[in-house]
């Protein structure tokens, strides 16, 4: 009886010691583009604007163009203390420039030679405290409302975070084929996303089984569509100024493919989760059910998710498009030529792919749970 319960609680908590682990490692180890070239001789700090001149922009209505200086005490680095003055430049782009007000934290960059302070640019809007605000309520909410399982759910969310930053895009970076190291990652976390809800089980065995069928799905049609419906990589966006920033060597295009099931790979283990959680509690409460209805239940419990599902991939990708649409609609362009659209044609891609893989990892879980819930019985 202690035997088992020690195998218990080590079944529990070893996702819980590894993802600590995996943490741990990721933040120590360095991405390698730390001292890119961009910002040599240069060092980027925190700044609090004291007075701003605006006298030589020049405003057109709709945007702006021209210099503003910018009077700024720096908050933080070698230089802290310091008041200099820092030029904004606008280049008539609502999307690129940003305007400052007296008052405002800001984000500089201070070139200097030595103990020398040679120019000061304006970066943007310092964000980062009301962002630190935001993930701490975040993560208050969810430890208030979800308890242990919340604390889980935010080792699950720092892990992925970290391994897209520290491991996915350095990698892609270097050129590593992009298909294969998203599906090595892509296995990789959901293995361990998985066994935070289960433990190390047969659940978690079902659950990921069922994820990683439905990913693989998914990212055989997104590279047979990507290259039927003749989409180049470049689509995602800033991937041209990648190239033009000395990556020429980069397949945007395979970088793209891959974006397609890593986008969908949530959702997938979503709805794996919830589909082995139902089968396994119907096992458990008729224990005399074979595995042919136990299978059964879970297709039906997929069939009953499904619908939701796919609108919240439809809403996800869409609702970064909304301006894109009101264009095409304040134009009155024909739906034919929306749907040739490059751009919409890739988040069709996303979307329906997404949606595709969706359908497949419910009937594939389904199998896989339905089997390992009721291989007990059956030895």
């Amino acid at each position: 009886m202690r035997k088992r319960i020690s195998t218990e609680v080590l079944r529990h908590w070893a996702p819980v010691a590894v993802c600590l682990l995996m943490i741990l490692v990721l933040l120590a180890v360095p991405t390698g583009y730390e001292g890119a070239a961009l910002y040599q001789e240069a060092e980027r700090c925190s700044a609090r604007v004291l007075e701003v001149d605006n006298s030589t922009i020049l405003d057109t209505g709709l945007v702006r163009s021209g210099e503003q200086r910018c009077t700024v005490e720096l908050l933080t680095g070698a230089f802290r203390g310091e008041i200099v003055t820092a030029v904004n430049m606008l280049n008539g782009s609502l999307e690129q420039d940003k305007i400052f007000a007296p008052g405002d934290r800001a984000l500089v960059v201070v070139s200097h030679d030595g103990d020398e302070i040679t120019n000061v640019t304006m970066s943007d809007h310092d964000r980062l405290g009301w962002e630190a605000v935001m993930a701490a309520l975040f993560a208050l909410f969810l430890l208030l409302f979800a308890g242990p399982a919340g604390i889980r759910a935010i080792l699950s969310f720092v892990v992925t975070v970290l391994a897209i930053w520290k491991v996915l895009i350095p990698l892609y970076l270097r050129g590593v084929d992009p298909i294969w190291l998203g599906l090595a990652l892509t296995l990789v976390l959901t293995v361990l996303i998985i066994a935070l809800v289960y433990g190390f089980d047969r659940r978690c065995a079902a659950a990921v089984s069922g994820s990683f069928l439905g990913i693989l799905v998914t990212a055989l049609l997104g590279i047979f569509f990507t290259q039927r419906l003749q989409i180049h990589g470049a689509v995602m966006a800033y991937s041209e100024s990648l190239l033009y920033s000395g990556y020429q060597h980069l397949d945007l295009t395979r970088i793209f493919m891959a974006s397609i099931f890593l986008g969908a790979s949530g959702a997938v283990m979503d709805l794996s989760v919830d589909i082995t959680s139902a089968v396994w509690e119907v096992v458990e409460k008729r224990p005399d059910l074979s595995w042919r209805a136990a299978v059964r239940s879970g297709v039906n419990v997929g069939r009953a998710a499904m619908g939701t599902m796919t609108t919240t991939l439809l809403f996800a990708y869409s609702g970064g498009y909304v301006a894109l649409l009101m264009v095409f609609m304040a134009q009155g362009t024909p739906i034919s030529h929306i749907l040739n659209y490059k751009y919409v044609a890739a988040e069709l891609v996303h979307t329906i792919l997404g949606s595709f893989g969706l359908v497949s990892v419910a009937p594939f879980t389904a199998l896989c749970a339905g089997f390992l819930a009721t291989r007990k019985k059956r030895q």
